[in-house]
């Protein structure tokens, strides 16, 4: 979770390209040192401080090579691939709600639009296209989360007497929320796919970061006080993506 970051280049490798593909680069001005993580369904993130160059980014991954090849092996082994399907029921465990999801194919329209009647979300248009209907979908979970996550975060702000000056939701691939120097705090409509307790934990995770804009002794103190489980609950989230379902495509 940090409170900053810019998306750089991907670095493909020129000998393997299979091996290295979808890996990103994120830089960080929080990190101290190059790291990289490896995410259950095997996209691969290399965080870099600010600054550091392309061809130290290739050599550090080209030396870690080995491991990052046997940890995706090991991902695959646990997490096997699943296929591709549009869903026909949403379930949001986060906000304890369940969708049913209709289809509506109309071949005449060139876009796929969403509409919620209850706990039915209905897509309708071009519907034989899974990459609009799935856009069509995000735009309803980035919606819904808007909805379901304000009043959450408000109600936390106040617990916890820390403020905020706007909420983001965004469908980040490798960051369940963020708070910027600026006040603003974003959070991943994908925490609506894990529990209640994981949600509320980074909602307070990232207001804590009003007082503290680092990991230090006294941020995680001042987490503690509002969360005692904070260890066990920020330990999930590193695995937790294998509950977001393949359509959403967060790797």
């Amino acid at each position: 979770m940090q409170d900053t970051a810019t998306q750089l280049a991907l670095f493909p490798d020129k000998e393997e390209p299979d091996t290295m593909s979808g890996f990103a680069v994120r830089e960080s001005g929080r990190a101290k040192r190059l790291s990289i993580r490896v995410f259950p369904r095997g996209r691969v993130e290399v965080v870099v401080p600010r600054r550091t160059s392309a061809v130290a980014v290739e050599a550090f991954v080209a030396a870690h090579r080995d491991w990052i090849r046997d940890t995706r092996e090991a991902f695959a082994a646990e997490h096997p691939p699943e296929p591709f399907a549009l869903p026909d029921k949403v379930c949001l465990p986060g906000i304890e709600r369940a969708f049913h999801v209709r289809y509506q194919r109309d071949d005449g329209s060139p876009t796929v639009r969403y509409r919620v009647t209850r706990s039915t979300v209905v897509l309708s248009g071009g519907t034989r296209d899974p990459a609009r209907c799935v856009a069509a979908l995000k735009r309803w979970l980035g919606s819904l989360a808007r909805k379901e996550y304000l009043p959450r975060l408000r109600s936390l702000s106040m617990l916890t007497n820390t403020a905020f000056r706007a909420m983001h939701v965004r469908g980040q691939k490798t960051c369940w929320g963020s708070h910027s120097s600026a006040g603003t705090i974003s959070l991943n409509y994908c925490l609506m796919f894990l529990s209640p307790a994981h949600l509320r934990y980074v909602m307070i995770h990232e207001l804590c970061h009003a007082r503290h804009m680092n990991h230090s002794r006294r941020f995680w103190g001042l987490v503690g006080s509002y969360e005692p489980d904070y260890r066990r609950l920020d330990k999930d989230l590193n695995s937790c993506w294998k509950h977001i379902p393949a359509w959403v495509g967060i790797y």
